[in-house]
Order: C-alpha cells, then structure tokens, then sequence
C-alpha cells in the first residue's frame, strides 16, 4: 500500500512566496530543459542524465544554492531536487543554467509522493535532506518529516550501502533523529561525531543564521546496511 495512504506526511509546509522577474523568467524558459514532471512513471535515471552515476535525491532544497553547490562539487553524481515552491525552483533553474549543471534536475511535488510512485525500490545511492523545519514546538513534533513511517519508505528505496544525510540546527530535532534511527536495524551511524560537516555540503543560509543565534549544527550521516 502507498506510504501516501497509510500517513499524510508532507515534506514541505505551505507558504506563500512571491517569484521575483528573474526566478519567473527562469521557470518559463528553462522549466522544459530541466524539471521532470511529477507522475506515475517511474524515474530513469539513465536517460534523464545520458550516462551512468551514483542516483542522489535532495528533498526540500529551498533557494537551491546549497544544491547547486554540491552538484558543481560531485560532478560525477547525479541528482533530482525536489521542493514544491516556486520561487526556489525558479532560482535553482537558473543556477542550473549558470553553473552548467548537467547533472541536476528538478521535480516541483512532495517528495514524500516522488518517492512512493516515481521511485524503484534499491535504486538510490543517497538522499539529502538538509535543514528540515524542526517544527520545534512539542505539539507540532508529530508534524516532523523524520518519523519511523517516512523512515521506512526511504529504506525501501536506498540501495544496500546508500546513506541518508540530515543535518540540522535544532539540538531537539538532532535527538529525535537520532532515536528514529535507533529503532531501525537496517541503519548504522557513519560516526559518532554528529557536529561534523562533510566537505562536499557548505554553509547554508539557515545554518549561518542557526549559528549566529549560538545553535550548533549536527550533520548526521546513516548508512543503510
């Protein structure tokens, strides 16, 4: 049965944003060359990029500079970004355009559904999920993206040895993922230091905003085993 039937997680919050002329200009004339539409056909890998490369899906990659960034770093990997707002899209089209980023695609959906219905089982080598709304009150905490049933959609679709990357700046948020990966046997920490960044991931502007309001930043790396 699809994840999407048995819980309504959301990968994103609605919000309003207003597209600056830059951002809709974007999506009007680079919308064709790189987004792929959100349907019920699987996603092929090879034909979208013309090549081999280790499959890398980001989910809610905000204003896509982080996510541009690191596909310019790991040229060789190839990667879908999914988020549902537009004025993040428009910006990351661009980007893509500038950067030359042959690489990276965009699907503008939730990727809670991009992952139930466009997604093979065992074909992903990682996803990305950097900076999700910590939803840090108590009484929204069962809003979180990191639950145990989201955990187990993304297990089914890592492939033996793929890994998740969460980093956040919410110490609550940090433990609750922690914990949700604890009761998961198909998972191992990558290490312990949960405080280190990866090269290939640079500073976001959520990250530099964290640490500037004295939070520290936790960059948790699990490995499906």
């Amino acid at each position: 049965m699809p994840i999407s039937k048995i819980r309504p997680i959301r990968s994103y919050v609605l919000r309003q944003g207003r597209l600056t002329k830059h951002q809709a200009e974007g999506i009007k004339s680079l919308s064709s060359l790189y987004t792929i539409p959100f349907g019920d056909n699987i996603l092929n890998w090879d034909n979208i990029f013309n090549g081999e490369g280790k499959k890398i899906i980001e989910i809610g990659f905000g204003m896509g500079h982080t996510t541009a960034e690191i596909a310019e770093t790991l040229n060789t990997f190839n990667f879908i970004a999914i988020d549902v707002h537009s004025p993040g899209v428009g910006n990351l089209l661009n980007k893509i355009k500038e950067k030359n980023l042959n690489n990276l695609r965009i699907i503008q959906h939730d990727a809670v559904e991009v992952l139930d219905r466009m997604t093979l089982d065992d074909s992903l080598d990682a996803i990305h999920i950097f900076f999700p709304d910590p939803w840090h009150k108590k009484r929204h905490n069962k809003r979180r993206l990191i639950q145990e049933p989201f955990l187990e959609l993304i297990t089914r679709k890592l492939k033996k040895g793929g890994y998740i990357h969460v980093a956040t700046d919410w110490e609550d948020y940090a433990n609750w993922i922690m914990d949700v990966f604890k009761k998961n046997a198909m998972y191992k920490a990558k290490n312990s230091d949960f405080s280190k960044k990866p090269l290939y991931r640079p500073k976001t502007k959520y990250e530099n905003r964290g640490v500037n309001l004295g939070h520290q930043v936790w960059d948790m790396v699990f490995i499906k085993i």
